[in-house]
Order: structure tokens, then sequence, then C-alpha cells
């Protein structure tokens, strides 16, 4: 019995979770640490341009000292480096609002900017017949 218990203590608890951006897609997983966070395998101090490196930040920095219980490894692909940014943003603040389980957290993200937890759900329209893009149309001329 007591085999059992000592094994459950022993076990780590993960979690996975994603975020999203136009066509950016993030995935992170969030485990014991000492508060690591790597993006596509390099740490968040090496990202570049220093305007998504900002981003990505901000929920760090909002959420403090709770940050330092944890190791989070964001995977993200697709996308231009502003939605991809966004993304890792989106993955971040869920693990971390997951992991910490507080409804504090959640409000702060929530009123700071709600994209951080709400993804935005607008979308590139379609392009149609009759016309280079999804609205304009070729020009007709009768005169």
């Amino acid at each position: 019995m007591e085999r059992c218990d000592d094994y459950l203590s022993e076990r780590k608890r993960l979690i996975i979770v994603s975020g999203k951006r136009k066509t950016a897609i993030a995935k992170a997983v969030v485990k014991p640490g000492v508060g690591k966070v790597t993006v596509n395998g390099y740490p968040i101090e090496a990202i570049h341009p220093e305007i998504a490196r900002e981003k990505i930040k901000e929920p760090l920095l909002l959420a403090g000292d709770k940050v330092r219980t944890m190791d989070i490894k964001i995977k993200v692909d697709g996308g231009g480096f502003m939605s991809q940014a966004e993304a890792v943003r989106m993955a971040l603040v869920r693990g971390l609002v997951k992991w910490t389980r507080s409804a504090q957290l959640t409000r702060l993200f929530s009123q700071y900017e709600r994209t951080m937890l709400a993804g935005d759900p607008r979308r590139s329209e379609s392009k149609k017949f009759g016309g280079p893009g999804p609205r304009r149309r070729k020009q007709k001329s009768y005169r």
C-alpha cells in the first residue's frame, strides 16, 4: 500500500495547452521546474524582433513569482512573427492559469487584455471568382 502512495507523490504533473492566432499555432508543455521558458528551444531573451519578445514577456511580468514553480516549453509553427508571438503568449497564459488554478490570475489576464485567454476569431476571407480578391471585381466599361 505504501508503495502505491509513494508512486503517486513522486509522479510529476504535466499540462499541455495551445494558443492560436491567425494561422500560427503554439503548443506549450508546463511541468514543475525553476521558471525556465523556452520557445522552439530558445530562451525568451533570444527572440527577435524586440516587439515580439516584449509581447511574449507581458504575461510573465503580470504573473510575477508564480512562474518560478514551473518550466514551460513552447513550440510554435505557421503565420508571421507577430502572429507567432501572440499565439505563444496565449499558450503561455493558458498554461499559467491551468497550472496555478487561480481565479485571481484569470481575472487579471482577462482585464489586462482579453485576447490573452480568449482567441481572436477573425480570419482572412477567401477569394471568390470574378476578381483578384474576396471583394474586388474586374471593372466594366460600357462607353
